[in-house]
């Protein structure tokens, strides 16, 4: 008999985001540790089914519609009655919905300020990505015990090849805010757009898709400021981007955790960041980044101009943000932190 922890994950995200590679990262990272065996019930999302499967997970699909339960339910079921988990892992508010109960374990993740009794009203306990969320969670009545933080991680190859700037007709001698974010108001790129009319030596790299795409084409066109921006779409390559780029901005407006300052510790390039929710937690400005207010675009163009002529700055802020990533963001901080929960759920 196996003494592994069986889980079975339920994903009703969309093909691409924030919280959906934080959940293809965490559950591949899982997959490796030999502690643990899944499942996952994902909406049909080609590259996580491909990452997925290409990992061994067992992986099946269902449509996860708002208005048509019944037949995501029945896949649900289905897949539960057949892999015979020890715990079911609804990820994020919509998935929460189609929890099932049976001899298992319900455990909700939040990627957001979700609303506990209506989302997750079937799940026992919690994970959450920060400190502030797990307030919310335990003022909406849950018991501080079941409630769990697990940080995200970000997890790069050892050996990375640079994007090669020539291919985004970017100079060598530019210096490049890499900006990796939804195309969102949430996001605040406006704002660095805005903040990039008063930097003329910079570029920067948008990568992201979202619905203020033609927005924000437009806006970069009408600030003249067009022939520095590379919109660079959806990517799966971060790292890459992250390596050949100077620094990283990340000027969202609203951000419960952000997952773009984990990845910027760990390739070790200066941040720039908004105080919104998640930032505001975890940046110590002028230590591991520059914490600007948000929606001030002045405030990023003399963070921009302190990373640009600043070298020591910089360098003192990569030492903190590393600092940091290997306290708290590391594959072996995950395992860790996720054996101890799961094993709590399991026997309570």
């Amino acid at each position: 008999m196996s003494n592994k922890i069986k889980i079975l994950h339920v994903m009703a995200g969309g093909d691409v985001g924030g919280a959906e590679n934080i959940f293809l990262e965490d559950v591949l990272a899982l997959q490796e540790h030999d502690m643990f065996e899944q499942a996952v019930l994902t909406r049909p999302a080609p590259e996580r089914i491909k990452a997925l499967t290409q990992a061994g997970i067992i992986t099946r699909t269902a449509g996860f519609s708002k208005w048509f339960k019944f037949p995501t339910k029945r896949a649900l079921q289905k897949l539960t009655a057949e892999f015979q988990p020890h715990i079911i892992q609804y990820w994020m508010g919509r998935a929460g919905q189609y929890a099932i109960t049976g001899n298992h374990k319900n455990v909700a993740w939040y990627g957001g300020y979700y609303n506990r009794k209506k989302r997750f009203a079937l799940c026992s306990h919690h994970i959450v990505l920060t400190r502030d969320l797990y307030r919310h969670v335990v003022e909406s009545g849950a018991q501080p015990d079941d409630v769990k933080i697990i940080h995200t991680i970000a997890n790069f190859p050892e050996q990375i090849d640079a994007q090669p700037r020539r291919e985004l007709n970017t100079p060598d001698d530019a210096p490049v805010f890499l900006a990796l974010a939804r195309l969102h108001w949430k996001k605040g790129l406006d704002i660095l757009l805005k903040a990039l009319v008063a930097v003329p030596e910079a570029y920067a790299w948008i990568a992201g898709d979202g619905p203020l795409k033609d927005e924000l084409h437009t806006l970069a066109q009408d600030l003249g400021v067009a022939d520095r921006v590379r919109f660079l779409g959806w990517r799966h390559d971060r790292e890459r981007l992250l390596k050949s780029a100077d620094f990283c901005a990340f000027p969202s407006r609203y951000e419960p955790f952000g997952t773009t300052m984990v990845d910027a510790w760990a390739m070790r390039v200066p941040l720039i960041a908004a105080a919104s929710q998640g930032p505001a937690a975890y940046v110590v400005n002028g230590e591991n980044g520059l914490l600007i207010p948000t929606d001030d675009v002045d405030a990023l163009i003399e963070a921009m101009r302190r990373l640009i002529n600043d070298k020591e700055l910089c360098a003192k802020i990569v030492a903190g943000g590393w600092d940091m990533y290997q306290q708290s963001f590391t594959k072996e901080a995950f395992w860790r932190d996720s054996l101890d929960f799961y094993k709590q759920v399991i026997t309570s």
